[in-house]
């Protein structure tokens, strides 16, 4: 079977059915990806740019020109982040919110229609199969690439607890290695400011992956890149980049000036994944922690101004 074959006749057809060809969608004057846009700002509150890009994975270039072009029609704006003088938050305004119930309301009626001729069991079969798509193509891609989530209830304890079996296991470290990483998790939680500080999990299947945080410093200019860590079956996929690339861009939008980091010499491939990023080392101290006589390091990637 050719299965590229099928998937593109199939979508040429499926493309055509619902009309994604046609200059503007039912009942509006915006093309498909000006459409997403607006919806996604008019379905979720306070959306930076970058949140914005993340939630509907589109290129950053092609994202600005659909913003730039939404703006000089009136239909979004921006405002200034209470929370965060660099940052700024987008919403429709009173006329793109119009826009929008107008394209919502033209779209299901067009789909309504499309749909009349589909009756009884046919339905249920429509709706399974599309439901059988989407799983196998989901589970499919999350089988191969991890994605990042936010925290969750539990995520802490289970952080704590796999980076002190690895270390353990990999490096011979002792359970006061545990004992940091509850102390640095700990403070995090009860003093943690969404304006300041983020944290990212990575899953896939619904098993974690790594991790990685984002915390503040008693310098406002300046935040932590902490506790980065992937699992063993994980590594190799460029997560570990991945994980710290995201914590780089969060910290360069929060308008961080500099990010700044601690690790020890023995962890090699995490060295490797700071400096590929940029990270330069700028001290080293001996000490003795974990049961070990180690080599602790300062890395610092100073970061450009938020736009």
């Amino acid at each position: 079977m050719d299965i590229v074959g099928e998937v593109r006749a199939f979508n040429r057809f499926y493309t055509r059915e619902i009309r994604l060809l046609d200059a503007h969608l039912p009942e509006s004057s915006l093309s498909l990806p000006d459409a997403r846009v607006v919806y996604e700002l008019a379905k979720n509150d306070n959306l930076t740019a970058a949140d914005l890009g993340r939630r509907l994975d589109m290129d950053k270039a092609h994202l600005s020109r659909i913003l730039a072009r939404l703006r000089t029609a009136g239909l979004v704006e921006a405002s200034v982040d209470p929370r965060h003088a660099k940052q700024r938050l987008l919403a429709p305004t009173e006329e793109g919110r119009r826009v929008f119930q107008k394209l919502d309301r033209g779209t299901q009626a067009y789909l309504e229609r499309l749909l009349s001729s589909v009756e009884g069991d046919a339905q249920a079969r429509l709706v399974s199969a599309m439901h059988e798509i989407e799983q196998i193509m989901t589970s499919n891609r999350a089988s191969r690439e991890p994605r990042l989530r936010s925290l969750q209830p539990g995520d802490l304890g289970w952080v704590t607890h796999r980076q002190a079996v690895l270390y353990h296991r990999e490096y011979g470290w002792d359970w006061t290695y545990e004992g940091l990483v509850a102390e640095i998790l700990g403070k995090f939680a009860a003093t943690y400011d969404p304006a300041r500080e983020d944290a990212w999990v990575a899953e896939r299947n619904g098993v974690i992956a790594g991790s990685v945080f984002l915390m503040k410093s008693d310098d406002p200019a300046v935040a932590k890149l902490r506790l980065l860590y992937v699992e063993p079956w994980a590594r190799g996929s460029c997560l570990g980049r991945k994980l710290v690339a995201t914590c780089i861009s969060r910290a360069t939008e929060l308008g961080y000036r500099s990010l700044t980091l601690w690790t020890n010499d023995v962890l090699a491939s995490a060295r490797r994944i700071y400096q590929g990023a940029g990270f330069r080392l700028v001290g080293e101290n001996k000490h003795r922690s974990f049961g070990h006589d180690l080599t602790g390091q300062t890395w610092v990637l100073d970061l450009p101004a938020a736009h």
